[in-house]
């Protein structure tokens, strides 16, 4: 099983603390080191508002204006991560981050949760032909297919997520696992946002993941975006130690067996769910709104002509009202607003002027 430690934006744009936060990774065990390329320009709008993270409310646009780094940056975290003999991985959030990381020439990329409907960027990373990990948080069935269809299958590795911070072992349903892969045509593995180093890791082997992603950090106290969910060095080893501890036993029912000395058959029934890919209890009511859709970036009047200047796919969050899918975003260019939208507020197809109209 390959093992990345996502160290996103722990480092909080220090070179020092992202070195140190490396060094850590690979001494705990990761095969790969991963960050996230932020543009706040590319993920919100400035009226997105507070966003419930697990620090608290938190002012996520200007929080990540203040991380936003230059392609130097992050050219020296490719450069520290593969001394250090681990894979440097990338999440980009639009196409100017994508980009950037796609002058850097790296080996993999991955696409997270809210993303998977990110029309336009998945069609540019599908012209990269680089193998692709996909998360699949806060995201139906048919959503996952769209961005297959997108992104080609051989190449793509589909990580199970429940998009909640911290999420709740008991709603990773990772039965599901198996059945992704027949049905999809794919590889798997999971994205773990839970807080046990050792239930949902243990139980994805088993259930045939081959890719494991986990927050990483030096210190829960840190004050990182994610530091309050991820595992500090010492848990990230105690996690990489139970897979290893697992992988030379010959089969499932060994592996299994070995699970249910550490945890009870209950605990391990409710983690592993019902196998059907469903939205999770926890993200449920934040399925279209963590997920992108189009919203106008100024203020639109009547009569005003859509284009990419004036439009953009982004996450929507609490406060502001959600627009059509991305799907329709190429299609949108050259409409013609028929009422007043304010900015940062989702386009709607009721907004706009009919044929004839």
């Amino acid at each position: 099983m390959k093992i990345i430690a996502e160290i996103g934006t722990a480092h909080q744009g220090d070179l020092k603390q992202a070195e140190t936060l490396i060094k850590a990774a690979a001494r705990s065990g990761a095969d790969c080191a991963k960050f996230q390329i932020v543009y706040a320009r590319e993920i919100l709008h400035p009226e997105t508002g507070l966003v419930e993270l697990p620090g608290g409310s938190t002012p996520l646009y200007k929080v990540f204006e203040a991380l936003e780094r230059d392609a130097s940056f992050y050219q020296d975290l490719k450069d520290l991560t593969e001394g250090e003999g681990l894979e440097f991985l990338a999440t980009p959030f639009g196409l100017e981050s994508a980009g950037l990381l796609h002058s850097l020439n790296p080996e993999e990329v991955k696409i997270a949760s809210p993303e998977v409907n990110h029309i336009p960027l998945l069609e540019e990373i599908a012209t990269w032909k680089l193998p692709v990990l996909l998360s699949s948080g806060v995201s139906r069935l048919s959503d996952l297919e769209l961005a297959l269809d997108i992104l080609g299958r051989d190449k793509t590795t589909l990580l199970h997520c429940v998009t909640s911070y911290p999420a709740p072992e008991e709603e990773y349903n990772l039965a599901v696992l198996p059945h992704l892969a027949a049905i999809l045509g794919v590889a798997t593995g999971v994205s773990d946002h839970s807080m046990d180093p050792e239930l949902v890791p243990g139980l994805a082997f088993i259930q045939g993941a081959q890719v494991l992603e986990k927050h990483f950090t030096l210190s829960r106290g840190d004050g990182g975006l994610d530091d309050p969910i991820a595992l500090d060095a010492a848990n990230f080893r105690r996690m990489c130690d139970y897979i290893a501890m697992l992988e030379p036993l010959t089969d499932s029912f060994s592996r299994m067996e070995k699970m249910e000395k550490d945890f009870s058959k209950e605990k391990i029934r409710a983690v592993l769910g019902s196998g059907q890919k469903l939205l999770a209890p926890c993200e449920a009511e934040n399925y279209g709104r963590t997920n992108r859709s189009i919203h106008a970036l100024g203020d639109l009047a009547p009569g005003t002509v859509l284009t990419e200047e004036n439009m953009a796919v982004l996450r929507t969050e609490k406060v502001l009202g959600p627009g059509v899918s991305p799907v329709f975003y190429k299609k949108l260019i050259g409409k013609i607003t028929k009422r007043y939208i304010p900015a940062g507020e989702g386009i709607l197809l009721e907004d706009l002027m009919e044929e004839g109209d």
